[in-house]
């Protein structure tokens, strides 16, 4: 009769571990499951391909870079040591032209309300 495995005895994979060749897998991480359900929201029938799917990625990358960096610049300029929304809220007013930095920061708004009241 064969030894019954114990859950301590299962190997279980984890990140940086080698497969059967030898090679390390490395975590890519994207925003393409975002995405996708954004575009099934607005369009439900429609589909998105491979490609798209990069530059869409990219272009949320380099927005949020953006961002991330001005509200950086604005914690600097006041001499403080916290990164919060509303530095978040004033690289968006500088960086998205008119009813654009409008609409984000209501969404921006509306996702922090939903934090605080989870929490």
């Amino acid at each position: 009769m064969a030894p019954s495995k114990t859950p301590s005895a299962k190997k279980v994979k984890k990140e940086g571990t080698k497969d059967k060749k030898g090679r390390k897998h490395s975590r890519h991480e994207t925003f393409s499951v975002y995405i996708y359900k954004v575009l099934k929201q607005v369009h439900q029938d429609t589909g998105i391909s491979k490609k798209s799917m990069a530059i869409m990625n990219s272009f949320i990358n380099d927005v949020f870079e953006r961002i991330a960096l001005e509200a950086s610049k604005l914690v600097r300029y006041n001499k403080k040591h916290t990164l919060s929304a509303r530095e978040i809220q004033s690289a968006v007013k500088l960086l998205l032209p008119g009813e654009l930095a409008k609409h984000a920061i209501i969404e921006g708004a509306k996702a922090v309300n939903k934090i605080a009241e989870s929490a």
